[in-house]
Formats: C-alpha cells, sequence, structure tokens
C-alpha cells in the first residue's frame, strides 16, 4: 500500500502513512494503535530483565504504560514475512474476537520493520508456571481450579471455532498458552498467531506449529490443520492438568516409556485412576470428576480422529462433570465408584482401539 492510501475492513477504515520514526499509522475501530517509541519505553527499551518468554512467534515482555497499565508487548519474529495488508486484516480478525476467555488484543504497532501485539497482563502468569507453583506448602492450583480451567478453555475454543467468522483454530493448546487472570479464571492465549504467520491462506501450513505431544497426530503428519486439532490438544491439556507437570516431563515416571495414553487407559481398566492424579494434590480430588475427566482424555485422543468428539460435546461433558461434582457434596453423598460411566453425550471408544502416541514434549514454536 502507498503513502495516503485507505483499506476497508468489516466497516472501519484506516489510512497507512510512513511518519518520521517509521510508524505505519492507521486506526482499526476497537484496537488501539501504539507509536513504536511508547512501547520501548514502556518495556524500557525491550530490556531483556521484563522478557517474560520466547517461542517460535518472537519474545514477549512485560511492559507498563504511561498510565500505569501493565502490559504484555509481543515483538513478532520475521516481520518481512508478515506484509502490511495481511497484519491489518489479522490483527482486525483477532480483535473482533472477544470473550470472557479469550485473552483480548489491546492494541498493536507496525513500522517498517517491526510487527507488535500489546495484551492485557496476567497476574496468575500461565497454567503452566502456576501447575509448577506451590503457596504456603500447597499447589496454587487446587484440584477444583484445575477443573475451571479446563472448563474454561473448553468454553474460549468453543467460540473461536463457533462464534468467529472465519472460524479460528488456535493449533497449540497447552498449559503455557493458557493464562490466568487475577481470579484464576482461564483465557485463552496466542490465538490466530499461527495463521497470521503463515505465507499461504489455507489451512495448509508451510510450516507446523505447535508442540508435540500437545498437537494431534494428524496435524503433524499431514500438516493440515482443522477444528480436531483442538480437540486433541484440549485432551491433552485436561490430562496435564490431572497429573501435573511432572508425569509430562522429559525422564520422569511413565514419560520415559513414551505411552502415557495406553498408561491412562491401562488404569481406567483396572480402576487405579488414583495412580495418575498429581501427588502433590494429596488425594485432593473428587473421583467423580476424574472418573468424567478420563473419559473425555479418551475421547480427545483416540486413533482415528473421525471418532473424536465435538468441543461443544467436549463442554458439555465438562459442564455436566462439575454441576454433578458440586450436586454430590452439595447432597453429602458418598462418591461413585471407580467404573460408573459420566453422564454425557460423548462417544464412547472402541476398546480394541487404542493410540500409543509419544508425549514428550519438544518444543516447535515454543511458549508464548
Amino acid at each position: 500500500m502507498g503513502r495516503g492510501q485507505a483499506l476497508v475492513i468489516h466497516g472501519c477504515s484506516y489510512v497507512t502513512a510512513m511518519t518520521n520514526d517509521q510508524d505505519l499509522e492507521f486506526e482499526l475501530c476497537h484496537v488501539k494503535h501504539f507509536a513504536f517509541h511508547d512501547l520501548q519505553s514502556a518495556t524500557d527499551n525491550f530490556n531483556s530483565k521484563n522478557i517474560l518468554g520466547q517461542g517460535g512467534f518472537g519474545i514477549v515482555y512485560k511492559g507498563c504504560l504511561r498510565n500505569g497499565t501493565l502490559v504484555v508487548v509481543k515483538r513478532l519474529k520475521d516481520p518481512d514475512v508478515i506484509g502490511e495488508v495481511q497484519f491489518q486484516t489479522e490483527v482486525e480478525l483477532i480483535g473482533l474476537a472477544v470473550h470472557r476467555n479469550l485473552l483480548r488484543l489491546y492494541g498493536f504497532c507496525m513500522t517498517s520493520k517491526e510487527r507488535l501485539l500489546v495484551y492485557p497482563y496476567m497476574p496468575n502468569g500461565s497454567v503452566a508456571d502456576r501447575l509448577r507453583d506451590y503457596r504456603n506448602g500447597k499447589p496454587s492450583l487446587d484440584w477444583s481450579k484445575r477443573m475451571r480451567i479446563a472448563l474454561g478453555t473448553a468454553r474460549g475454543l468453543l467460540y473461536l471455532h463457533e462464534q468467529c467468522n472465519p472460524k479460528i483454530i488456535h493449533r497449540d493448546v497447552k498449559a503455557a498458552n493458557i493464562l490466568l487472570d487475577g481470579n484464576f479464571e482461564a483465557i485463552v492465549g496466542d490465538f490466530g498467531l499461527a495463521k497470521l504467520l503463515d505465507r499461504q491462506e489455507s489451512h495448509v501450513t508451510t510450516a507446523i506449529r505447535g508442540t508435540i505431544g500437545h498437537i494431534a497426530p494428524e496435524y503433524l503428519s499431514t500438516g493440515q490443520s482443522s477444528e480436531k486439532t483442538d480437540v486433541y490438544g484440549i485432551g491433552i491439556l485436561l490430562l496435564e492438568l490431572i497429573t501435573g507437570p511432572k508425569t509430562l516431563s522429559n525422564g520422569h515416571g511413565q514419560s520415559q516409556k513414551g505411552m502415557i495414553l495406553d498408561w491412562v487407559r491401562e488404569l481406567k481398566e483396572d480402576k487405579r485412576l488414583d495412580k495418575l492424579v498429581d501427588r502433590d494434590l494429596r488425594d485432593s480430588f473428587d473421583i467423580l470428576e476424574l472418573e468424567c475427566s478420563v473419559d473425555v482424555i479418551i475421547q480427545c485422543t483416540q486413533t482415528n480422529p473421525m471418532l473424536w468428539p465435538k468441543l461443544s460435546e467436549i463442554l458439555h461433558a465438562l459442564e455436566a462433570n462439575v454441576t454433578l461434582a458440586e450436586t454430590s457434596v452439595e447432597l453429602n453423598r458418598e462418591p461413585l465408584p471407580y467404573g460408573v460411566p459420566c453422564s454425557s453425550s460423548m462417544r464412547h471408544e472402541d476398546p480394541h482401539d487404542s493410540s500409543s502416541f509419544i508425549i514428550e514434549p519438544i518444543e516447535l514454536s515454543g511458549p508464548r
């Protein structure tokens, strides 16, 4: 686009122009435009002390705006591969996705050499951080918080799949990409960024973005993503919430054999699912919720992707799961024994259809 050329997206017009500091000035109807020097100042000139993380999308900084607002600034790598029009279009689409369980895009900055995105700062960091965190000798995330995180994540992903037009597929659902607000509510982050950095329009990507062990085998083998990619991802996220970080870490327990999903099925058959739960929780978990959660995990990780449930079915199962457990507590009922099926509309797996997919995390894009 040339100097002063107008572009209209979703009824919102903006004009680009080169300034002395090479900012490309334009205004989107609901996403704030930041000058580069403002973000430079907010991050103390992108000081390494303010780095929160880095990965395939670039470096993430903590910043403080002039009005005292804490923000997170994502400085995208390889800005030259993201054209002006593509960046503007994708920023607008990401900005239109507004949901209580999605990380809101607060603003952006684009210069001839830089592409930056600005988000609200999440005080409790990521689920991955908090799974390793302890307060007063206890895990920061108790069982109830973990189940609520799974529920919130499913709600956010369902919105991306069914309420956004065009739909947005996350492609990298994992604990590091699920953030937590001040109330430990799950906030899905980094949605839309995989497509933003792809060089072609279709779902067939030029580079697989995600983390092996957290992304669907069919995406790994074909490079083609769909809603099913996120279904598999939320199944593995739920497994990570139940087991804690240690089981999925390299060199620990069952992950040495690379068969944690087979291990889950074995424990279910033997009615020993308590062995699956993070030991740091010290048996403080709900058996009903554990049983139902494992059903969801198994359904989401079957060998045949055609048998995987829809996100709406997953959400229904998780909502019924939490409601069932809360009702049990209110009525002071004894927990149901292992083997009682979860009350949900999800399809059940063929017992002969199992998977031995390796679940040792290997970063392809890294935590953002």
